[in-house]
């Protein structure tokens, strides 16, 4: 087992690739801490990974509370005494609008949820991972980074901004062993989209029309992107840090 007896703290766990993410680091011998504003869907995760024989417990959360992400992280800590992987997967869309539309308190809470959350995520967790050393993965997107969609401006700023956050703390963690990374996925089927307001979106933008076969490999899925994470949270990537990975079967690459 790649990561046994490591303790990871992974948000969005309940659902989608923060799920995945979970059953595979358990299977992998880490103990997980499944963080979900919807605590019955991370209870469920916790049940997945116990039936198999791992160990994990649900931790209630919204990840733009700084109150609600200290209380996780302490009561992760609590359980087992330290934290050496940190998954900073949770995230929403949002509202898709064209920019007249998009109200303040709209855009606030894209960038609550997956800039502000991201940010109070690894200032709670970073004083436990320095004490040996550790890894945080972020989801970031291809949108904003390489690909950019009229209507998904607050979306792909706050991708975009990940990615920058990501390389300026991997400089500042250097010195204390922690790496961090940031995965960009592209097409992955996930819920997601389930949670989607899109409003006056069809007459936005530049019109393409991309040849049939655009995408070469098929639309992924989450057991790829946790393999991924798997990857970054292991010491089979322990010379990385700072640097921005994309899983999109070369979807970006094309058009």
């Amino acid at each position: 087992m790649q990561l046994s007896g490591k303790v990871a703290l992974i948000t969005g766990a309940g659902s989608g690739i923060g799920k995945a993410a979970a059953l595979l680091l358990a299977k992998e011998g880490a103990l997980i801490g499944a963080l979900e504003m919807d605590v019955e869907q991370a209870k469920t995760t916790v049940e997945q990974i116990q039936e198999t024989g791992g160990h994990a417990i649900a931790l209630k959360c919204d990840v733009g509370k700084p109150k609600q992400v200290q209380a996780a992280v302490d009561k992760l800590i609590k359980q087992w005494g330290r934290l050496d992987i940190v998954f900073a997967n949770a995230g929403i869309n949002g509202v898709w609008a064209p920019l007249e539309e998009i109200k303040p308190e709209e855009w606030d809470e894209t960038l609550d949820t997956n800039l502000k959350g991201t940010f109070l995520t690894i200032q709670a967790a970073y004083p436990h991972l320095k004490e040996q050393g550790g890894s945080i993965v972020v989801t970031a997107s291809v949108n904003g980074t390489r690909i950019f969609h009229a209507e998904r401006v607050a979306y792909a700023c706050t991708k975009a901004s990940q990615v920058v956050m990501v390389k300026c703390l991997a400089v500042e963690f250097a010195k204390h062993n922690v790496r961090i990374n940031a995965i960009c996925p592209g097409a992955i089927e996930t819920n997601i989209g389930e949670n989607t307001e899109a409003r006056n979106t069809s007459d936005l933008g530049l019109k393409v029309e991309f040849p049939e076969g655009r995408t070469p490999l098929n639309k992924g899925v989450a057991d790829q992107v946790a393999h991924l994470v798997l990857f970054l949270a292991s010491d089979a990537s322990n010379h990385i840090s700072g640097t921005e990975i994309f899983i999109d079967g070369a979807e970006t690459l094309v058009g």
